[in-house]
């Protein structure tokens, strides 16, 4: 195997999961409690095609992403065109930032992240009245390993860079975090109301674990 693999032991894990590593030059195997390296190892060694390619688009989008003139936005690499001096255009969407500032990718993080707390709270809550489920408070942050995160208090907090994903792959997140409202846990009930709630719920993981170096990709510098 040419690739790098790394191993990780993860005890709340229910299967072994191969990831692209943090590096981008190879992949990340996490092993569920009670598992061993060897059929991590086998396991990596059958689904290596897989990795091969993934990391082929992986750095393919990298590259793109790290031209300052392009950007990952609603799960499209879209051209950042400045359409004036306090506007910025992302495919069709037009966005405001601060005249007369220099930093274009600054204000391009700040201007993301502003339309992610205008537009992440309000999906969270249709998709809350839609499971008949209740959220005390809804916050927008910038973190760096997580989607999102659901206190047993009702909070939910959301990585503005769902802003950057595709429009399923953000409301699997929501949903994901709704899920803990019933069962906070990551048990198989915790699973089982998940794909309930929304049947997408693999292809939304598969686009997740192929993008996973985007939460810590920085876009401002």
């Amino acid at each position: 195997m040419s690739l790098r693999i790394d191993y990780r032991k993860r005890r709340n894990a229910r299967r072994y999961i191969l990831r692209v590593n943090a590096r981008g030059d190879g992949g990340c195997v996490t092993i569920p409690r009670g598992g061993c390296r060897a059929e991590a190892r086998n396991f990596a060694e059958r689904n290596l095609a897989w990795l091969e390619d993934t990391l082929k688009r992986w750095q393919e989008q990298t590259r793109i992403a790290a031209d300052e003139n392009h950007v990952l936005f609603r799960g499209e690499t879209v051209a950042v065109v400045r359409k004036s001096d306090d506007e910025l255009l992302l495919g069709v969407q037009t966005l405001r930032i601060r005249a007369g500032i220099g930093n274009l990718r600054a204000e391009l993080k700040a201007s993301l992240w502003k339309l992610a707390k205008a537009e992440l709270p309000l999906r969270l809550h249709e998709l809350a009245a839609a499971q008949g489920l209740a959220v005390k408070r809804v916050s927008v942050r910038d973190q760096r390993s997580r989607w999102g995160s659901c206190s047993v208090k009702g909070v939910v907090s959301l990585n503005w860079r769902l802003i950057q994903t595709p429009d399923f792959v953000r409301d699997y997140i929501m949903v994901h975090e709704l899920m803990h409202l019933r069962e906070m846990n990551h048990s198989a009930r915790f699973w089982k109301l998940v794909h309930e709630a929304f049947p997408r719920t693999t292809e939304a993981e598969q686009w997740l674990k192929t993008h996973s170096a985007l939460l810590r990709e920085r876009i401002s510098s």
